[in-house]
C-alpha cells in the first residue's frame, strides 16, 4: 500500500461558523456537531473566526480509492504508530483516509511505515 505525503502545514481548528472558510482551498475538512464546528485546513488558509487552533501538523494520505468493504486499513496504521508513541488525527473523505501527525514526529512516522512495508511517495 502507498502512503502519499502532502507538502503543507496544517492546523486543526474550532471555528465560530464556516462563513470565513474558503471551501475552494486545496484541503479543507469540516466536522459539525451539536457542540462544535471543526476545521482542518492548510495553516495559511486558517480563517479569521477561529475560536481555538492547534498548528504544527503534517499530513499524508493512503493512496488510491479505498472501497468501503476494506477492513482495518486505518486501524493497522494507527496501531503501528501508537506502538511507537506517535498519535494521529485522522480524517476521511468518500475515497480515502488522511492522517495528520505533529511535525516533530512526522519523519519518524514515515520511517516506521516504510520499515513496515508501506511505500512512501
Amino acid at each position: 500500500m502507498e502512503i502519499q505525503t502532502i507538502n503543507y502545514d496544517f492546523s486543526v481548528c474550532k471555528v465560530k461558523d464556516y462563513s470565513f472558510v474558503d471551501f475552494n482551498c486545496e484541503y479543507c475538512f469540516i466536522g459539525k456537531t451539536d457542540e462544535e464546528n471543526s476545521l482542518v485546513c492548510i495553516t495559511e488558509n486558517t480563517p479569521e473566526n477561529v475560536i481555538e487552533r492547534d498548528d504544527g501538523w503534517k499530513a499524508f494520505r493512503i493512496q488510491g480509492i479505498l472501497d468501503f468493504s476494506l477492513i482495518g486499513i486505518l486501524a493497522k496504521l494507527a496501531a503501528l504508530l501508537a506502538e511507537n508513541a506517535i498519535s494521529i488525527f485522522a480524517v476521511s473523505t468518500y475515497n480515502t483516509d488522511y492522517i495528520l501527525i505533529k511535525q516533530d514526529k512526522y519523519e519518524q512516522a514515515l520511517k516506521i511505515l516504510s520499515s513496515a512495508g508501506y511505500k512512501v511517495i
